[in-house]
């Protein structure tokens, strides 16, 4: 007996089983620090739109913040560092098919507004919108068996197709390594610079590698001697032990006294601005990568205008760069 596959479904002679099941597993958002596993409905898709059997899904820092400290109103579910399966294809989608191995990202920039135009695309009001959604608010989803991946992400390449040597769980790095090959790329490191990475969690060992890649001598901080070794196995054999050694001094003992030429903030404490400036020379760039919740924070601000040092800041992905980390 003949069968024929036609997007969401197998035919088999006169019999029609769906591939795809009504419901589902996720890790739902109910409010702080309470997440539960829930059997939810599978997104339905409409025209332009992609459903994708989501296979590896990372653990963002940011998620990790809005789960403790209730930034979004529930239920959520969250999730945006996904690759997977596309299960499903919307009427006139183009370039896509069941079974393609993809990764997608939750936000696109238009390419066309003011903020697209000043090279700032985090700022784009498309970008702002999240398209990416396993039910409810939509908030990236990959917490889920299943998403729906909205029109306007697959029409502005928010969907890459991943070779087939790639793993999944390599491939839910594009959109984190997007992000940090944004803000390497804003320091405009060259190879005599010396860079401290302050924070060796997944994302400053991310920037910590970029900058050696750039042929940089990259200084690494961290309170635990667990995430230096594991930094050691990437080639970043300088480290600071930052519960028992002072970092600003030890960076300045590495310099000639003068402060690193970069410091890269990836952690989320607002405390360690100071020290990071502290930490860079006169000249010098201070970004800060984790600090995405508002607040205060205490700077000295003459070391900004008589030690004319940079405070800038990177934020979520770049499209442009898209081609280098895919």
């Amino acid at each position: 007996m003949a069968t024929q596959t036609t997007g969401a479904e197998t035919v088999v002679g006169t019999i029609v089983e769906s591939r795809i099941p009504s419901t589902m597993r996720a890790a739902v958002y109910r409010g702080i620090n309470d997440m539960r596993i829930e059997t939810v409905p599978v997104p339905r898709i409409g025209a332009g739109e992609l459903l994708i059997k989501i296979a590896t899904c990372g653990i963002c820092g940011t998620d990790l913040k809005k789960i403790h400290m209730g930034s979004h109103s529930a239920p959520r579910i969250f999730g945006h560092e996904m690759a997977g399966t596309v299960a499903d294809v919307g009427a006139g989608v183009k370039g896509f098919k069941v079974g393609d191995r993809v990764m997608s990202f939750h936000h696109v920039p238009c390419g066309e507004c003011y903020y697209c135009r000043k090279q700032t695309p985090a700022q784009c009001p498309l970008y702002k919108r999240t398209g990416a959604t396993a039910g409810f608010e939509p908030s990236g989803g990959g917490f889920a068996e299943y998403i729906r991946v909205m029109d306007f992400i697959v029409a502005n390449r928010g969907v890459v197709h991943i070779p087939d040597d790639v793993p999944f769980e390599q491939a839910a790095f594009v959109e984190p390594l997007n992000t940090v090959l944004k803000g390497t790329k804003l320091l405009n490191l060259v190879p005599d610079d010396t860079v401290l990475v302050i924070g060796q969690g997944p994302i400053g060992l991310m920037h910590a590698a970029l900058a050696r890649r750039a042929g940089a001598r990259v200084l690494t901080s961290d309170l635990f001697p667990e995430r230096h070794a594991i930094a050691a196995r990437f080639g970043l054999t300088n480290p600071i032990h930052a519960a028992t050694e002072n970092v600003v001094e030890l960076v300045l003992a590495e310099t000639e006294g003068r402060g690193a030429d970069a410091v890269i903030l990836a952690v989320g404490g607002n405390a360690l601005i100071r020290t990071a400036m502290d930490a860079a020379r006169p000249g010098g760039k201070v970004m800060l990568f984790a600090q995405t919740q508002h607040g205060e924070a205490t700077i000295d601000p003459a070391a900004v205008c008589v030690d004319e040092k940079t405070l800038l800041g990177s934020y979520s992905s770049s499209f442009p760069i898209l081609d280098e980390v895919t």
